[in-house]
């Protein structure tokens, strides 16, 4: 398991090509930009939009959703707690992980 930031559809791709068909699991973790900028705690939105940083993720660097991801977490709707039991449900349906 990873998490990473990975804002291309080709990047993520790629490394889905890269292991067997199945294994591999994309999660869309969806929040609004806006959600993102009010939880942000280190500033770097407000840097980003102030031109500090270059190229950051949906501000001025695009992010290309996922096509058909095999799941999507909206956290701006659900709690941590929820999104991370919708996550482990998921896991729990597949097999991946054990039933609790």
């Amino acid at each position: 398991m990873t998490a990473f930031i990975s804002p291309y559809r080709d990047d993520r791709d790629q490394v889905r090509a890269l292991v067997p068909a199945g294994d591999f699991v994309e999660v869309h973790v969806i929040c609004p930009v806006e959600v993102c900028e009010q939880r942000d705690v280190k500033g770097l939105y407000k840097k980003a939009r102030a031109g500090e940083i270059k190229e950051f993720t949906g501000i001025s660097a695009p992010y290309e959703a996922p096509l058909a991801p095999e799941l999507a977490i909206d956290t701006s709707a659900q709690s941590v707690d929820a999104s991370a039991r919708q996550i482990l449900q998921y896991l729990e349906r597949k097999g991946v992980v054990p039933a609790t």
